[in-house]
C-alpha cells in the first residue's frame, strides 16, 4: 500500500524462470530450517501434550516476513541503489490477535532515514537495536511510541540512541513473546503483552549504571517521573490506537533519575550543545521529550516494566491494575500464548513439509495484525474527531481496503464471524462521524466487506451501512477521487507530464487503475442493492460495473490510459511499472487482470479461452527487465509480482479458461518460491500490507483464494496439505483432504463434495455453510478434463459464449 519510486537503468536482472516454464511444480523443499519454536518461559504453567513443537502456537514463529528475499530471480531490479530490498515489513513483536498493543523492537532508525517507504521499524538484517515499543500505532508500527531502551553505561539522547548490536541466533518470537539479547549492553530484553498493556523484562549484568531510556520521537510531548517507580507522559501529536496518555511501572525503586529533550531553537543538527539533559529533574516537554531512570543491578538481576495507554493519565493507570495487578511475567505470558493457541487451533493441518508448516502458520499468525481493537465495549476511547466517547461495541480501527479487502477480510469472515461484525460496526460508526465510509488508495472497497460478510450469512444492519457506500460512489465531495469524471464519461483520464513517462513517472491520477477498482466496487454495489430490492441503484451500477472495458485497448490487448480527450496515451510500454500515471504500483501486465468481478468479460475482450490464456502463459513466462524500478514488485514469477496487490487474484483465472491444472501448479511453485526461499527462512515478497500477502499464502496453502471477496465464490487451487480443518465460527467444520499429495503430486485428477462427485474448479459458501469436506486425489500429470468444461467455469459477471 505504499509507496516510492525511481526511474532506474536497465540492466539485465535474470528474474526468468530457471525451467523455462511456469507451469512445474514448484513446492519443493530447499532444505532450509526455522528458529525453534521458544517454549513458555521459565515458571510459566505447565503446557498441554499440544506443545510438542508441531502445535500451531508452537510453530508459528513472527519473525516470518521481517526479511527480504535474496533471490535475484524473484527479486527483480528492486531496489533502487541505496535502498534496502523490501521485507514483508511484519512485526515480530509480542501482542494479541487484532492487539492494540504490541511490544515490538525497533531497530530501523526511521527518525533519521525512511528506508523502507514507510515508517517500518523492524528490518531482520539490521544489526543494532534502538529499543522497544509497548503501545499501539497504526500501519506498520512505526508511529508506536514512546521509544524504551535498557542500556548500561553511557547514553545518548535520541535521534542518535544508544543502540546495542545484537546476536541473530540469540532472538527468539512466538506468538505473544518476543526476546533479544543486546550484546552491548549483556542484557536480555523479553516483552509480552495483554490487551491493552505490553510487560517488559530486562535482565542486567552487575552495574552501578543500569538505566531504562523512554522518550517520544521528534514531535515530543510532556514526560513525567513519578515517585520512584512511574514514568508517564502524553504525547503531542500521537498516532497511537490506544491513547495519548501513557504510564509505566518498575519493579524496582529508581536510584536516580532525570529529563531530557531536543534544545529549542530552529537547530537540525545534534551533538554536545543541542540537547537539554536535565539531572534530576522530573518533568520535560518538547521534542524528543524523554526520561532516563537509573539502577544499581547485581549480575542476573531482573528489572520489570509495565506499560499501558488510554485516553487519560487514569484510564492507563486502570489498565494496568486490571490486565497486570502484579510482577508475573511468566503468568501474562502464558495467557497471550493461551489466546493465540485458541485461534490458530481453529485451523489444523497434517502432510506437508515442516518448513510448510511452519509457514502456514506464521502467515496465519500474521494474517491477525489488522485492524487494531482501539476499545472494548463500555470503554472510553476517541473518536475520528477527536472526541472521547463510550464504546457501545468493541470499536476496531480502519480495515485498510485496498490491501487486506481483497482477500483478509474473507478469512476474517471464515473465522471470526462475530470478530467481523464489530468490524462492520466499526466502520459503519466512522462513516457517521466523518460523512463517508472509509476507503482506501484508488479504489473504495469497503463494499467488499458488507457484502462479503451478507453472502456468507453474518448478521448486520447491511441497508444502514448502504447509505454510506451508496454517498462514496455517487457524491463528488467523497472519498472516490476524480468521481465526477468518472460518472461523466465512464472512466477517468491522465495527464501526460512534460518529459517522457517511461521511465515511470509518479505523478498523475492512476485513472486506468482508478477505473477498473471503481468498476469493481460497482458490482458489488449494484448486488448490494439488489440484495436490497432497489431496482435503480442496481442498474445504474451493473452499468457502471461495465465501464472497465473503457480503458482496454483492443489494438494492443493492454489496460492503457487515455487523455482527457479520449486518446490512448503514447509512448506506452506494459512492461513498466507505474506509480500514480495511468496504473498504480504495477505495470500494464499487473494491471491487465483487475477484473476481478468480470473474469469472463476480460476473456472476451482479449479474444476467448485459446488467446486469453495464451495471454496468461505470456504473463507468467515473459521476464521481468523494466527501466523503472518498482521499490515492493518483488516475488516475480515472469512478468507476475506477487508482492502487491493488483494481480494477485491473476494465478487463478485459469479456472475461468478451462485449464485448472495450471492455477493448480503456478499456485505451489509462488508459494514454495516467494515465501521463505531466503537465507533466514523468513523472507516475503514485496510488503504484507497489514496480513494482506500474508493471507494470500494461508488461504491458498488451505486450496482456496477468494478472487472476488465481495462475492461467496472460492476458487480452487492446489492444497499444500494432506489434511486440512477449519473450523468456521458459526460451530461448523471445512475439511480439506489431498490424497497421494507430495511436492510433485500437485494436480488434481478428481475431487468429491461430501461423498459426491466435484467436477468444479470452484465452490460457494452455501456449498460449505453446514459443514463439509473436500476429499481431491492429486497426481504428477495435469488432468486435463478435471473442471475445464465450459459450464464448470466459475460465476462472472458476464455470460459464457
Amino acid at each position: 500500500m505504499m509507496k516510492r519510486w525511481n526511474a532506474g537503468s536497465r540492466r539485465s536482472n535474470g528474474a526468468h524462470l530457471r525451467n523455462g516454464s511456469a507451469f512445474v511444480s514448484a513446492a519443493v523443499g530447499i532444505g532450509l530450517s526455522f528458529s525453534s519454536p521458544l517454549a513458555l518461559a521459565q515458571g510459566a504453567p505447565a503446557a498441554a501434550p499440544r506443545d510438542t513443537g508441531q502445535s500451531p502456537v508452537a510453530l508459528a514463529d513472527p519473525l516470518v516476513g521481517t526479511a527480504p528475499l535474496d533471490d535475484p530471480d524473484v527479486i527483480g531490479n528492486a531496489p533502487p541503489p541505496g535502498e534496502p530490498v523490501y521485507s514483508g515489513q511484519t512485526s515480530p513483536g509480542a501482542r494479541l490477535p487484532h492487539g492494540s498493543v504490541a511490544a515490538s523492537p525497533v531497530n530501523n532508525n526511521i527518525e533519521l532515514s525512511y528506508p523502507n517507504g514507510v515508517p517500518v521499524p523492524y528490518y531482520y538484517t539490521n544489526p543494532t537495536m534502538i529499543g522497544f515499543t509497548g503501545g499501539g500505532g497504526p500501519t506498520y508500527g512505526g508511529n508506536a511510541e514512546p521509544i524504551i531502551m535498557p542500556v548500561v553505561g553511557d547514553w545518548s539522547p535520541p535521534p542518535a540512541y544508544s543502540q546495542s548490536w545484537y546476536d541473530k541466533a540469540r532472538e527468539k518470537a512466538s506468538p505473544g513473546y518476543y526476546s533479544v539479547y543486546l550484546n552491548t549492553f549483556d542484557t536480555k530484553a523479553e516483552m509480552t503483552a495483554t490487551r491493552w498493556a505490553s510487560v517488559m523484562r530486562f535482565t542486567f549484568p552487575e552495574s552501578e549504571r543500569s538505566h531504562v531510556i523512554i522518550n517520544f520521537p521528534r514531535h515530543g510531548g510532556e514526560i513525567e517521573v513519578v515517585g520512584d517507580r512511574t514514568v508517564r507522559g502524553k504525547s503531542k501529536d500521537s498516532h497511537s490506537t490506544d491513547g495519548a496518555y501513557f504510564v509505566a511501572e518498575f519493579s524496582k525503586p529508581f536510584t536516580g533519575l532525570g529529563t531530557f529533550r531536543k534544545a529549542p531553537g530552529d537547530n537540525q543538527g545534534w551533538g554536545i550543545g543541542v540537547s537539554d539533559v536535565d539531572p534530576g529533574a522530573r518533568t520535560m516537554s518538547g521534542s524528543y521529550a524523554g526520561s532516563y531512570v537509573d539502577f544499581s543491578t547485581q549480575a542476573g538481576e531482573q528489572v520489570l516494566m509495565k506499560m499501558a495507554h488510554g485516553t487519560s493519565y487514569e484510564q492507563a493507570e486502570q489498565r494496568l491494575r486490571d490486565e497486570v495487578p502484579g510482577w508475573d511475567f511468566d503468568r501474562v505470558h502464558a495467557a497471550a500464548r493461551g489466546e493465540w493457541a485458541n485461534l490458530l487451533d481453529r485451523v489444523r493441518v497434517s502432510g506437508g513439509t515442516e518448513k510448510q508448516r511452519k509457514l502456514f502458520y506464521s502467515t496465519l499468525f500474521q494474517s491477525f495484525a489488522s485492524p487494531r481493537l482501539i476499545a472494548a465495549k463500555g470503554e472510553k476511547f476517541a473518536d475520528t474527531n477527536g472526541k472521547v466517547k463510550v464504546a457501545e461495541h468493541d470499536r476496531y480501527g480502519p480495515v485498510p481496503f485496498w490491501d487486506t479487502g481483497r482477500n483478509q477480510i474473507v478469512l476474517l469472515e471464515l473465522m471470526e464471524p462475530k470478530v467481523v461484525q464489530n468490524i462492520m460496526a466499526s466502520e459503519l460508526d466512522m462513516a457517521r462521524e466523518k460523512g463517508f465510509m472509509n476507503t482506501s488508495f484508488h479504489g473504495d472497497n469497503a463494499v467488499f466487506l458488507y457484502l462479503g460478510a451478507w453472502e456468507r450469512g453474518i448478521p448486520f444492519d447491511y441497508e444502514a451501512a448502504y447509505e454510506y457506500l451508496r454517498k462514496n460512489a455517487t457524491d463528488p465531495k467523497g472519498p472516490r477521487g476524480y468521481l465526477a469524471e468518472y460518472m461523466k464519461q465512464g472512466w477517468i483520464s491522465d495527464i501526460v507530464p512534460d518529459h517522457n513517462p517511461s521511465p515511470p513517472y509518479a505523478g498523475g491520477k492512476a485513472g486506468v487503475a482508478t477505473t477498473l477498482e471503481y468498476a469493481w466496487d460497482d458490482y458489488a454495489l449494484a448486488q448490494y442493492a439488489k440484495k436490497l430490492g432497489k431496482t435503480d441503484d442496481y442498474g445504474m451500477f451493473l452499468k457502471r460495473a461495465h465501464n472497465y472495458a473503457n480503458v482496454f485497448d483492443k489494438s494492443i490487448g493492454f489496460m492503457r490510459g487515455r487523455t482527457g480527450n479520449g486518446a490512448w496515451i503514447s509512448p506506452f510500454d506494459p512492461e513498466e511499472p507505474y506509480y500514480n500515471f495511468m496504473m498504480k504500483e504495477a505495470s500494464g501486465w499487473s494491471t491487465l487482470w483487475l477484473v476481478p468481478h468480470d473474469v469472463q468479460g476480460l476473456i472476451d475482450l482479449i479474444g476467448g479461452r485459446e488467446a486469453f490464456n495464451a495471454k496468461l502463459d505470456t504473463f507468467f513466462t515473459k521476464p521481468y527487465d523494466p527501466t523503472g524500478i518498482c521499490r515492493d514488485c518483488t516475488g516475480l514469477i515472469g512478468q507476475y509480482v506477487q508482492g502487491n496487490q493488483p494481480d494477485q487474484q491473476a494465478p487463478y483465472y485459469y479456472n475461468w479458461s478451462g485449464q485448472p491444472w495450471k492455477t493448480q501448479a503456478l499456485v505451489r511453485k509462488i508459494l514454495d518460491r516467494t515465501y521463505g526461499s531466503d537465507a533466514a527462512g523468513y523472507g516475503y515478497p514485496g510488503m504484507d500490507d497489514q496480513g494482506a500477502t500474508s493471507s494470500w499464502y494461508a488461504l491458498s496453502a488451505m486450496g482456496f483464494y477468494p478472487v472476488d471477496p465481495s462475492s461467496q465464490t472460492y476458487i480452487i487451487g492446489s492444497p499444500v496439505f494432506d489434511d486440512v480443518n477449519l473450523d468456521m465460527g458459526n460451530g461448523k467444520t471445512l475439511r480439506i483432504v489431498a490424497k497421494n499429495n507430495s511436492s510433485e503430486n500437485v494436480y488434481i485428477q478428481s475431487a468429491t463434495l461430501d461423498g459426491k462427485p466435484w467436477n468444479k474448479p470452484w465452490f460457494s459458501h452455501d456449498d460449505i455453510k453446514d459443514g463439509a469436506t473436500f476429499v481431491f486425489t492429486m497426481g504428477p500429470q495435469p488432468n486435463r478434463k478435471w473442471g475445464a468444461a465450459p459450464d464448470a467455469a466459475p460465476p462472472s459477471m458476464s455470460s459464457r459464449p
